[in-house]
C-alpha cells in the first residue's frame, strides 16, 4: 500500500528525497526539469516563498504568490524536457479542480541557469516564463 502522506505531489517519489530537499534549501534543483517539478509541488503545498525565489528576476511578479481560493491540484504529467547549455524548456500538463470543475494547465515553461546577481554561489536554474499551446 502506498504511503500517500509521504509521497511527493509531483509524483517523483517520497517527498523528502524528491522536492522536499529543494524546498528546504538543502540543495538546489540540478536541472530545469527538477525545478519545474519542485515548483509544481510548491504550488500544491502553498510555498510562495520558494516560488518567488525560483522565479527569474526579469519576470518575477511584484505581488505575493498565493493560490486561488478553492483550487486543488490533482496531478502532473511531464510531456517534454529539452536542455541546451544554460537554457531549457519543459512542457507539462497540470490537472486541477476549482469550483467543482476539473481543469488543466498545459504550459511550455522556459528556464535559465545563472548566478543570482551579487552572489558568489554556483549557477542555478530559474523559471522565466511560459507559453500555452493551443488545446
Amino acid at each position: 500500500m502506498k504511503d500517500k502522506a509521504n509521497d511527493c505531489p509531483c509524483g517523483g517519489g517520497k517527498y523528502a528525497q524528491c522536492c522536499g530537499r529543494f524546498h528546504s534549501g538543502a540543495e538546489t534543483a540540478p536541472t530545469a526539469l527538477a525545478l519545474m517539478r519542485s515548483r509544481y509541488s510548491a504550488y500544491v503545498m502553498g510555498l510562495g516563498a520558494y516560488l518567488r525565489a525560483t522565479w527569474h528576476r526579469s519576470s518575477r511578479p511584484a505581488e505575493p504568490i498565493v493560490a486561488e481560493a478553492g483550487l486543488k491540484w490533482l496531478g502532473l504529467e511531464v510531456r517534454k524536457h529539452q536542455a541546451e547549455g544554460d537554457s531549457a524548456t519543459v512542457e507539462f500538463v497540470a490537472r486541477y479542480k476549482i469550483g467543482g470543475r476539473a481543469e488543466r494547465l498545459h504550459e511550455v515553461s522556459r528556464f535559465v541557469r545563472e548566478c543570482e546577481p551579487g552572489t558568489e554561489g554556483q549557477p542555478r536554474w530559474f523559471y522565466v516564463d511560459g507559453s500555452f499551446p493551443e488545446k
